[in-house]
């Protein structure tokens, strides 16, 4: 009997972006979507918390960075997890982690069970952004890659837009509680559909040996497969009889993975620091509260724009250098905000350009990291880059009030913050320099042959 042996790879790049892979990206947007909307849930019901439980807002402050906590903590477990069990388990049990503990905050009593629980929370909502990229990532055709990994990733930015509408319509009918309610309820009905509906890595099957027949049953959803075809992986990159773990920090990855986290943690610093601090700074050059809010709200509105554009860039380039040069403008056009104190107008401008560009480069992280790694430690890899940048993320939020006790000019804050981009920007070209711009990509591929 004839078999052919097929790369798995191969048959995704030889074949146009079918609607099954449509599917898969509409299930992993929607699932980032879901996490975008319970992280920032918290921000949402926070002054009607004050209100109604009468107390200050700073004493909001444990409960507001429990859940970034718990982010970093359930990021760099979930990606050692998925990489031995598989992303399609990882990511339904990070929906039902959120999903069950947002229900449970709804009751919640007391600002330390509201800490707590969204401590809990925030592991569920680590796991499930890192495995939708990594899912999404083997499942989309090389040449279209870093696009589509990106167009899943507006979902985040969406789902917590669609949060802040929707919080404002339910809060004042139903309380707080409602929105925790609803940020519960959804994603345990998404991890029912995704039972059904969304198929496992078929890489991830190769790598771990699983029935061909189960692997062919899934492309058959892509394109026809004669039967008795062999699947098989054929991947530069891969490190022998390694943990997940220590697949990245081995010798061939160890570098690319420090300057990816660094990266990370870096632009979630710039990002926390300026979307909980920018309107306080923007007051202290003699702003209105109104005017403070509509320029703060610029900062993310060109994110999804950002994104698709640096995707399309990283397809066709060198990703490394192109999300670098974003950074690089990141760091000159938030500079330049600190110089339009005198002109709102400009200084909306320097801020929607600022934001579109950064928000473009930070989202562009995860899809520059699933490239990186081979399927062996990809999931951990993503994982890993996005759990230690969430500590940025933590420091961003603190570092901001320290800039504000200094009484430095509105100049010079946003210099300094200016220089955080630069050596994210300096980072990634080390990192290309390296000669480690895509070890992951599939070896030349062997056309199927008869054995």
């Amino acid at each position: 009997m004839t078999k052919t042996t097929t790369d798995i790879q191969a048959f995704i790049n030889d074949r146009p972006f079918t609607r099954y892979q449509w599917m898969i990206l509409v299930l992993c947007f929607t699932a980032v979507a879901m996490d975008g909307f319970d992280t920032a849930i918290i921000g949402f019901i926070a002054s009607d918390l004050v209100q109604k439980w009468g107390v200050q807002k700073s004493d909001l402050g444990p409960v507001m960075s429990a859940a970034l906590v718990g982010l970093a903590v359930g990021a760099l477990t979930a990606g050692p997890m998925a990489d031995r069990i598989g992303r399609k388990k990882v990511l339904i049990l990070s929906l039902l982690v959120f999903g069950g503990f947002s229900l449970l905050t709804a009751a919640a009593t007391s600002l330390n069970q509201l800490a707590l629980l969204r401590f809990l929370t925030g592991l569920g909502l680590g796991a499930a952004m890192p495995n939708a990229a990594t899912l999404m990532s083997e499942y989309a055709p090389e040449r279209r890659r870093a696009l589509m990994v990106n167009l899943m990733f507006v979902g985040f930015p969406m789902g917590s837009s669609l949060g802040g509408f929707i919080s404002a319509w339910m809060i004042p009918h139903y309380g707080w509680q409602s929105v925790l309610i609803l940020g519960g309820i959804m994603p345990l009905v998404l991890a029912v559909v995704l039972l059904f509906l969304l198929p496992e890595s078929v890489r991830f099957l190769v790598v771990k040996h699983r029935p061909q027949t189960q692997i062919a049953a899934i492309l058959r959803r892509i394109a026809p497969v004669e039967t008795g075809t062999r699947f098989v992986l054929e991947e530069r990159g891969q490190v022998e009889k390694k943990s997940a773990i220590g697949v990245i920090f081995s010798p061939r990855y160890a570098l690319g993975t420090v300057m990816l986290c660094f990266t990370y943690f870096m632009g979630l610093l710039i990002f926390y620091l300026l979307t909980s601090w920018l309107p306080l700074l923007i007051r202290e050059t003699g702003a209105t509260m109104s005017q403070a809010s509509i320029i703060t709200a610029l900062f993310p509105l060109g994110g999804g724009i950002g994104v698709l554009v640096l995707g399309a860039l990283m397809d066709k380039f060198n990703a490394n250098k192109v999300v670098a040069a974003g950074w690089l403008l990141t760091a000159l056009f938030v500079c330049l905000v600190g110089f339009s104190t005198h002109s709102l107008l400009l200084m909306g401008v320097m801020v929607f350009i600022a934001g579109s560009i950064m928000n473009g480069a930070q989202s562009s992280m995860p899809a520059l990291a699933a490239g990186f790694y081979p399927t062996q430690g990809r999931a951990t890899g993503v994982a890993w880059m996005l759990g230690i940048g969430r500590f940025g993320g933590i420091l961003g939020a603190f570092s901001g009030a320290f800039l504000m006790q200094a009484q430095l000019a509105f100049e010079t804050i946003f210099t300094l913050l200016a220089i955080p981009a630069l050596l994210s920007a300096i980072a990634l070209m080390i990192k290309a320099a390296a000669g480690r711009s895509a070890p992951a990509a599939s070896a030349p591929v062997k056309r199927p042959q008869k054995a």
